[in-house]
Formats: structure tokens, C-alpha cells, sequence
């Protein structure tokens, strides 16, 4: 699994965020109200997470500020959660802003960095230089 601590959109500064985001798929349920009164439950997954929340795919058309369930898949585990942010997404399925109710940093199973955590860290270039591939020398030949 490939982990990426960056601002998933662009624009965005990472140090503004209450949370470092991560890169991450989990498979959910998304559960909710239509506005006829219907409920609607959609298996989906998420293309960022945070403590605080997360972006997911929806096809279900949701409204900001509308209250969702989501159940994380893998563990069985539901969380309430309020929509706030939509936007179109690339496979013209909309990208979904969640914002968990309560914060839950363990809801997604991660581990995430301190929040004065960056790139820059003295623990991210460590972990850079033991995870490289030692250089091999280029043979010369004559």
C-alpha cells in the first residue's frame, strides 16, 4: 500500500489542515435519506482519509450539510458523518467532503503522522534513506 501524506487537491496547503490526509481505498457503506424519504445504502470506497473525516465516491446524490452513515467494510464499524464538500469527480462519479461528527483518527485502521508532521521531518528522511535502493556502481567496461 502506497501512502501519500501530501494535500490530495491541488491548491490546498497541508499545514491549514487539522489532520494529514492520507491516500487510502477502504471499502464502505454509505447509508442516508433521499430527500423523498427513501433511504438509500451505496457500496463505495474512499480515495482520501483524515481523523477528521475523509473524500469518497458517491453516486447517490447527497446535498451539503446532509447526515450520512458510513460503515467501514473491513471492520464493521459505523460512524455518523455530515456531507461538506462536492464535487465532480474524474470518472464522473461526484468526489463527497465527510466530516465525521467526532473525530475517530482509529476508524480507518492507520496510523497517522503528528499533526507537526512533514516531508521535512528529521523521521521522514530517515525513513527515505533506509527505504532507497542502495546505488549500485556502474561497471565500466574497456
Amino acid at each position: 500500500m502506497s501512502v501519500i501524506t501530501q494535500n490530495a487537491r491541488p491548491g490546498g496547503v497541508a499545514h491549514q489542515r487539522r489532520s494529514q490526509r492520507i491516500v487510502l481505498s477502504v471499502s464502505i457503506i454509505v447509508s442516508g435519506e433521499r430527500a423523498n424519504g427513501s433511504a438509500f445504502n451505496e457500496r463505495t470506497k474512499t480515495l482520501v482519509v483524515n481523523a477528521h473525516g475523509g473524500l469518497i465516491l458517491l453516486r447517490e446524490p447527497v446535498m451539503v450539510g446532509q447526515v450520512l452513515s458510513v460503515n467501514h467494510v473491513g471492520t464493521g464499524e459505523d460512524l455518523v458523518c455530515t456531507v461538506k464538500d462536492i464535487n465532480p469527480g474524474e470518472e464522473q462519479i461526484p468526489e463527497i467532503g465527510i466530516e465525521f461528527a467526532h473525530p475517530n483518527a482509529r476508524f480507518w485502521r492507520v496510523s497517522f503522522p503528528p499533526e507537526d508532521w512533514t516531508p521535512r521531518s528529521p523521521e521522514a528522511k530517515r525513513y527515505a534513506k533506509q527505504s532507497a535502493p542502495a546505488a549500485k556502481p556502474l561497471e565500466v567496461k574497456k
